[in-house]
């Protein structure tokens, strides 16, 4: 959704409008619930256990006598368009000054992909937003701990029973088994299908995992191999792609390999399974 919209926008400024457009008049759940805490610290804690109800990003919050700093950990594949990127940090100073009715700014900023309009950027966050190893954005311990005039903490009590609820739901509804065959679908086309790789993306340890795939009956490389048979047999009915390159996206070195594994699964070669469905 936020590819097309940066594509059919096509308004480097964008972020800073959505900035400027929120409000509490606008009712949405996370929102109030950030929007209720009593400051930006609180606030950043509440948003973050919830953070992934919205996708699969984390925000990593660094409190220290003299900042506060919250900074994005976005998975590798996809890239997040950049518009959702910036918006993400043009909130932020949205969200603190519509609670504490004052210009706070921020005192850092940075982003692997600076916006392309810096002054503007600059004008509204009161720092440039700079080249930086990831994406975050900083104020300060001062700011961080300024009051939210929107305090309501029966308005919290409200609303996070829906928010546990809802992300139980999330954890109860996808196995283990669920959520690493959707990480293999991404980390396989760029040959990182490894159970340490599938595990940095789940956030947990290869021993975790691995107890994890045991209590539901499986392991690793089942999901692996059920993985790469279903993406195999969709490349084959639905493209024309030479079986090699298929090999390749499914993170085989070698191509002999792949053969190899498709016969096991199948009893069938590639070109075999190929002729049956087209």
């Amino acid at each position: 959704m936020w590819t097309a919209l940066e594509d059919e926008a096509d308004d480097s400024e964008l972020p800073i409008r959505i900035g400027r457009a929120i409000s509490v008049e606008a009712f949405d759940p996370p929102l109030f619930a950030a929007i209720c805490s009593e400051d930006l610290n609180q606030a950043a804690r509440r948003i973050g256990q919830y953070k992934k109800l919205i996708g699969p990003m984390r925000l990593a919050i660094t409190q220290s006598e003299t900042e506060t700093t919250l900074e994005y950990v976005w998975p590798d594949i996809p890239t997040p368009p950049a518009i959702l990127r910036t918006t993400e940090l043009v909130f932020w100073v949205a969200l603190v000054r519509l609670t504490t009715r004052s210009e706070v700014m921020a005192t850092r900023a940075t982003s692997p992909e600076p916006p392309p309009e810096p002054e503007a950027f600059r004008e509204y966050l009161g720092v440039p937003v700079v080249e930086g190893p990831s994406q975050s954005i900083s104020f300060s311990a001062k700011d961080a701990s300024r009051p939210f005039l929107t305090a309501n903490e029966g308005m919290w009590e409200y609303f996070e029973p829906g928010l546990k609820k809802r992300l139980s739901e999330l954890d109860r509804d996808s196995t283990t088994g669920d959520r690493v065959r959707a990480a293999l679908l991404e980390l396989l086309p760029v040959g990182e299908g490894s159970m340490d790789a599938v595990a940095r993306r789940l956030w947990v340890s290869t021993r975790t995992l691995q107890r994890r795939l045991k209590e539901e009956g499986t392991t690793f490389q089942v999901s692996l191999n059920e993985t790469r048979e279903n993406l195999a047999r969709h490349y084959l009915a639905t493209s024309k792609m030479p079986t090699a390159e298929i090999s390749f996206l499914l993170g085989y070195e070698e191509p002999n390999s792949f053969y190899r594994a498709f016969r096991s699964w199948t009893g069938q070669t590639p070109e075999q399974v190929r002729e049956a469905v087209m």
